[in-house]
């Protein structure tokens, strides 16, 4: 076996191979995250020790460190076990050193493996193990002949003495690295999935249809696709089996037969070939689907995790509204659309359930209500949850809007995500930041805050809550939990966090934070009030020099004692700042932000032996934009008027709407009918894409075209191709590629009714007017 420090440059050579990158850099990189650096700390200040790994560089390489060092133990054990026995050599464990799986490791360990008393020991201590060396050393003999000379009290007759013979061959075979190796690199490259539909499930089933009868290659089988009909089979709706292809059903036999050497014609030959077939039918073919299962299911959680995590990453960095004083209307029909006014920082100001629709109707009195918000809080932004009654809200609001006089600014009426808001509601953490508001309006108060900045309010949910996956419930929950963190902890570090606002769950995924370090900042804070300076955090109990350096690049102190605190650049590179300044001539808040004088400075001119190029030049990036905020400007799509519902939709409408979902098959957008449209991949662009994140991300705005409408199904087909898209005949045998065991987009918003003939703007001296009289005497 290799020395600890043989087998951790073997790691590395491995890694830097798969990441692009030099076994120097990994090495650095590791020694790092195994002292606790976080991947954003890395990524971010320590680019001169590992060479620039980026993050995506850095996450993949940790990942791949855990999976290589279970591997490294495996082996040792492995060793360890086959030495314990006495039966190591030379050979066995050279092939032991090459392997480079974890299921080419099971392979060579399995005849070693402690097992059950299986047949072949019996057969074995009934001393059966020569008549089976016999068979193979004379194919001319026959092979009933030769059991009779094997006949004892425990071996009955020649037929239970062929059996023995034929057990102890099957389980030596079964236990063949070499064979079980080369069959599945068969079965991977040829075998074929295929489902079928359980006898008197077709009306329960009815959403899996496309898999009742379905083969194709196992190969190429989407990770949607492999989830869908994983799911189908779960549920008893159909049968998955893989195997080779109806024309290759004997090339299988045929390679265990070839192991056996059983070319000829002799008795001997043509009674191994039948042992081949039953190894392969009994014993193999069964492990080989099992392991071509797992490693479907594995392919497509790693398809499925990756699109959710993508998803969640476009989320999170969904441009802010900014600060400004906003309204949220979390919408409903019988339990009233709740309000909750926020002021520029967040701050609740007030709150209100309003009753516009049936069984109340109360028009005028919603009105009435929103008016008088508006008009109190100096309102700017209007932010309408897209669940159940979401475009009959947003209707009452454009109608209440035209009501205010042409003198007052209308605020900006934007529909928003609700999702994972009521879990937000019902939360521990909600409990705690509003003791006194009804659960009901905590969720407008979340819809109004997640408009004014995304990322702030939406890491207070948990991230599967959010709902931007596919098949979500149904892959490693582990896996999936692990890999939404490291895209949250990403998005946070990457846009940084203020000091002095940012909430206990925001400052928990900042770099170097934990829960309880987070809680004590924002103790500290509110008994010794806003921090003046980085510094300060020093003070903060139990934030320790390590937690400090890991952390304090990614916090803000906005107008503070130190004006770099304002920025990224690390208290530790101040003084590479600081010179900055200096060979400027000019004060430093005078030079932050002026990109005349900071593009004739030269970063080589400042790099000495702690830091080097890359930190200098980050350092004048972020002088030229001090405190940038990575995430795109705010923009909002505009759905069409009198287009509420999935039967106002006709082909060949042009309408905007927003991405509120990326499939590896496609994207989904809202467009303003309770129904989320599907984009196929295939018409996504009017060139061929593989991957929609290409094209689309969650939250962007974009314009499609109808292609096809399906009302009893609720399914919308969409195109973003210049030329309108598809026909709906070509749009449906695209979309044949989704999957359909789950909803597409958001389900149908159950209870949805029409809020009715919107009032008319009132004639001076009508209702608006009184409404505005009312309050201004109020």
């Amino acid at each position: 076996m290799d020395t600890p420090s043989a087998t951790a440059s073997r790691i590395a050579r491995l890694i830097a191979t798969e990441i692009a990158a030099r076994p120097e850099q990994v090495i650095a990189a590791v020694t790092l995250l195994d002292e606790g650096a976080t991947v954003p700390f890395v990524a971010r200040y320590r680019k001169e020790v590992t060479g620039g790994l980026d993050d995506t560089q850095l996450r993949n390489l940790a990942d791949r460190l855990g999976y290589l060092r279970e591997l490294e133990d495996r082996r040792a054990a492995i060793v360890k076990s086959i030495q314990s026995q006495d039966k190591m050599t030379d050979a066995l464990a050279g092939s032991i050193a090459k392997a480079e799986t974890k299921a080419q490791l099971e392979d060579i360990y399995l005849p070693y493996k402690p097992k059950r008393r299986t047949k072949a020991m019996i057969a074995r201590e009934n001393g059966l193990e020569p008549l089976a060396e016999a068979i193979l050393a004379d194919r001319s003999r026959d092979p009933e002949a030769l059991a009779a000379g094997y006949l004892s009290e425990a071996v009955a007759d020649q037929k239970a003495a062929l059996d023995g013979a034929r057990d102890i061959l099957t389980e030596r075979l079964a236990e063949d690295a070499e064979l079980v190796g080369s069959l599945r690199t068969y079965m991977q490259r040829e075998a074929v999935l295929s489902a079928k539909l359980v006898k008197g499930k077709e009306q329960e089933g009815a959403k899996f249809s496309d898999y009742f009868d379905h083969r194709e290659q196992w190969s190429k089988v989407p990770g949607h696709r492999a989830l869908a009909m994983l799911r189908a089979a779960n549920e008893g709706i159909v049968t998955v089996e893989i195997a080779p292809d109806e024309d290759q059903a004997d090339r299988p036999v045929d390679m265990v037969a070839a192991k056996l050497q059983a070319r000829g014609s002799g008795p001997g030959d043509v009674w191994l070939r039948k042992v081949a077939g039953w190894t392969w039918r009994v014993k193999l073919s069964l492990s080989m689907t099992l392991d071509l299962l797992s490693d479907m299911r594995t392919r497509a959680h790693e398809d499925a995790i990756s699109v959710f995590a993508r998803n969640l990453k476009d989320l999170l960095l969904a441009a802010p509204a900014g600060s400004q004083a906003t309204l949220g209307l979390d919408p409903g029909i019988r339990t009233g659309v709740k309000c909750a006014v926020i002021d520029a920082t967040g701050k609740v100001l007030g709150t209100d359930t309003i009753y516009p629709f049936q069984p109340k109707n109360d028009v005028r009195g919603a009105q009435h209500a929103l008016l008088s918000m508006i008009t109190k809080h100096g309102i700017e932004l209007i932010a309408i949850g897209n669940g159940t009654a979401s475009r009959e809200t947003e209707k009452l609001v454009a109608d209440t809007l035209k009501m205010l006089p042409e003198t007052v600014k209308k605020p900006t009426k934007v529909i928003v995500s609700e999702a994972g808001a009521s879990v937000y509601s019902a939360s521990e953490l909600a409990a705690k930041e509003f003791p006194d508001l009804d659960v009901s309006l905590r969720g407008a108060v979340s819809i109004a805050r997640r408009l004014q900045d995304p990322l702030a309010e939406l890491v207070k949910i948990e991230p599967k809550s959010i709902g931007v996956g596919q098949y979500q419930h149904d892959v490693d929950q582990h896996r999936l939990g692990k890999s939404l963190e490291a895209v949250v902890e990403d998005a946070v570090n990457a846009v940084g966090v203020d000091l002095n606002t940012a909430s206990a769950p925001l400052l928990t995924h900042v770099s170097g934070l934990s829960a309880g370090l987070a809680e004590s900042i924002v103790m500290h804070r509110e008994s010794n009030g806003a921090f003046k300076s980085r510094k300060q955090l020093k003070d903060v109990p139990r934030l320790g020099p390590r937690a400090f350096e890991q952390c304090a690049g990614f916090l803000r102190i906005a107008g503070g004692e130190e004006p770099l605190d304002a920025s990224s650049v690390h208290p530790e590179a101040y003084g590479v700042a600081r010179k900055i300044v200096k060979a400027c001539g000019r004060d430093l808040r005078a030079i932050m932000g002026d990109k005349a004088v900071l593009t004739s400075v030269r970063a080589e001119d400042f790099v000495d032996d702690k830091f080097g190029l890359p930190t200098v030049r980050d350092i004048l990036s972020e002088l030229e934009k001090p405190g940038r905020d990575p995430r795109p400007s705010f923009k909002t799509a505009s759905f069409a008027d009198g287009i509420d519902q999935i039967t106002d939709l006709r082909a060949g409408m042009v309408l905007e709407g927003t991405v509120t979902n990326v499939a590896a098959f496609g994207a989904f957008v809202d467009i303003g009918v309770h129904q989320d449209g599907l984009v196929h991949v295939s018409q996504l662009a009017d060139r061929f894409v593989k991957d929609p994140h290409e094209v689309v991300k969650a939250g962007d705005v974009v314009k499609v075209t109808v292609t096809e409408v399906d009302v009893p199904r609720k399914r919308i087909g969409l195109s973003m191709r210049k030329d309108g898209g598809a026909s709906a005949k070509e749009d449906r045998a695209a979309r044949d590629d989704a999957p359909r065991g789950q909803p597409k987009g958001r389900a149908p918003k159950a209870g949805s009714h029409s809020a009715g003939p919107a009032p008319k703007r009132d004639a001076p001296g009508g209702f608006g007017a009184a409404l505005l009289d009312a309050m201004k005497k109020k």
